[in-house]
């Protein structure tokens, strides 16, 4: 009989952020995310030491899912950016470090959780209420009518991901395809409700990266040597398509629980071949051209189809089965019984294609909005990082579209609301203090330590021990390479801030980022039509930076007010 151990009493922690090793725990994650940050950002190796897979990366989806945290407040914290990532698949980065820079930052003010918690709620809504503001001075809307804009966010985001091993030339390149592969996604006769397509990204590893391109409609990667033994279809209309999710291989690992009753001296094997054989009759009688299954389809009813010259294709896999129904027109058949003849659908053709050393059928719609991105990069590690990003990219113009509007990146918007916060908090303290019962002491030491996170945030873009300025009438951010002479004129040695929309030649004045400085009234950027024709902006999508904002604060927000940890040892 096995031996019976004690329970063991739970683990209780009181007040943990007050625990060395959990600040020094902190602080090593911060540091982490904080060296992947921008572009320049420094990249990671993650890997099991007892083999495995190994992944290089910059980004917070792949490096929070790969990195194993076992403290519960990091646990709370990695959580809750992933959480944010899973709904909008930008500025994961952005979020950790901010969430963390608070935490550090009140850490140091001797004050009570209840007071640090207020006042951060009420610099959240201050910020959000401002980014919200058509008067914000690092907002810019989006005309659809004009692809700038878009070109430059998603340029942004390709740029901030070092890990893809992108040239200049593909940078743009891939800029285009990607916003080319979300404009068909778009239907034509667009009404209140907008109802996205898909667009699939197709692999082809060891190509030349400007060899990617976009397809309307769909490529299903297939074997030269099967290829050479279908028969071409040659219709003038278009094709009948049936799209089956069962297993057509005779397989009866699908018929589901229970148990099948068979008479004496019935062969179970042919009496599912005949009733697949049935099921291609009924095809054949259908007129169908075009058979596509998500699983086997069984020689014996390929062959049956062929000779009747339908064409079958198996093996197209789960991820295709709804871009495929879209295409077609279809409804999935997930039975072997009598098929409707509303499950069948078209399509307006369908011919080869041979990428590389890949040969893919291709199948082009009628009508509908599904594309195929075939994406190319040098390696297996450039080209998993490439992908990330472009379905990264893509999502960022499909929240852009509910919030047609975008933030300037490169650290501008962060300096720039710091100096709106700081000037607000400075010369109209009473709209704060009314509604939370603070001090006027209490208000601007959590200001300069919200303030201070923003910023520091912005000091992460820099990874080669250069200095951070501010200009003293848009609040943007300004980067000096390491190692310029201490006395100089600003203007010889900067060139634009960063998200590239002021040049240095401009009537301004600098001041060192980690600095004090009187608050000041942050100006406005140029007018819609400068911003609309400046080339090669850095661009942060409006509705990820926000919800990120509001989970860094919120999240930060949770761990300060946590007073005990307490964990089962079980």
């Amino acid at each position: 009989m096995s031996r019976l151990e004690a329970k063991k009493p739970s683990l209780c922690k009181s007040e943990p952020l007050t625990s060395e090793r959990v600040r020094a725990t902190l602080s090593v994650l911060k540091g982490i995310v904080a060296s992947c940050y921008g572009p320049s950002g420094r990249l990671k190796q993650l890997h099991n030491g007892l083999g495995g897979s190994v992944c290089t990366t910059s980004q917070s989806s792949a490096l929070l899912a790969n990195l194993s945290v076992t403290h519960p407040i990091l646990k709370i914290l990695t959580t809750s950016v992933q959480n944010h990532v899973s709904c909008f698949s930008d500025c994961g980065l952005f979020t950790a470090i901010l969430c963390c820079n608070l935490i550090e930052n009140v850490q140091r003010l001797d004050l009570t959780p209840t007071t640090l918690i207020k006042l951060n709620k009420h610099l959240l809504s201050l910020c959000t209420s401002y980014l919200k503001s058509e008067v914000c001075g690092c907002r810019i809307p989006v005309d659809f009518s004009s692809t700038q804009i878009l070109l430059c966010l998603v340029r942004s985001v390709l740029t901030s991901k070092p890990a893809c091993m992108l040239t200049r030339k593909e940078v743009d390149h891939i800029s285009t395809l990607i916003l080319r592969a979300f404009l068909l996604t778009i239907p034509e006769n667009a009404g209140d409700h907008i109802s996205l397509g898909n667009s699939i990204i197709v692999p082809l590893k060891g190509q030349r990266v400007v060899d990617s391109t976009v397809l309307p409609g769909i490529l299903i990667e297939v074997s030269e040597i099967r290829l050479m033994k279908i028969l071409p279809i040659k219709k003038s209309d278009s094709l009948k398509v049936a799209l089956f999710r069962v297993s057509l291989s005779g397989d009866l690992s699908d018929t589901g629980e229970g148990s099948v009753v068979v008479s004496y001296g019935v062969s179970l094997e042919n009496a599912v071949l005949d009733q697949l054989l049935n099921l291609g009759r009924q095809l054949v009688s259908d007129h169908v051209d075009l058979v596509l299954c998500q699983k086997v389809i069984h020689p014996s009813l390929k062959q049956f189809l062929g000779v009747h010259r339908v064409l079958a294709i198996d093996r197209v896999g789960a991820a295709l089965m709804e871009p495929l129904s879209k295409v077609t027109g279809t409804q999935p058949i997930g039975s072997l019984g009598s098929i409707s003849p509303s499950s069948y659908g078209s399509v307006k053709d369908l011919c080869t294609a041979k990428f590389g050393f890949k040969w893919f059928f291709h199948l082009i719609p009628n009508k509908a909005t599904v594309c195929s991105l075939l994406l190319c990069n040098r390696n297996g590690t450039a080209w998993d990082e490439l992908k990330l990003t472009c379905q990264t990219a893509l999502h960022v113009l499909q929240l852009t579209i509910k919030e047609p509007c975008v933030l300037l990146g490169g650290g501008c918007t962060e300096t720039h609301l710091a100096a709106y916060i700081r000037h607000k908090t400075f010369n109209d303290p009473e709209s704060i203090l009314k509604d939370s019962g603070c001090t006027s002491t209490e208000l601007q030491l959590i200001t300069e330590a919200f303030c201070t996170a923003l910023e520091s945030l912005t000091g992460s873009l820099e990874h080669d021990g250069g200095e951070i300025l501010t200009d003293m009438k848009y609040g943007h951010f300004w980067s000096v390479q390491a190692d310029s002479p201490s006395i100089v004129n600003w203007p010889d040695l900067l060139t634009r801030c960063g998200c590239g929309l002021h040049n240095s030649r401009e009537e301004l004045n600098w001041s060192f980022l980690r600095t004090s400085r009187h608050p000041f009234a942050p100006l406005p950027c140029l007018p819609h039509e400068a911003v609309g024709s400046a080339n090669n902006l850095t661009l942060d999508c409006f509705t990820a930076k926000l919800s990120g904002l509001q989970v860094a604060v919120e999240t930060a927000n949770l761990i300060l007010d946590l007073s005990y940890v307490i964990e089962d040892k079980n």
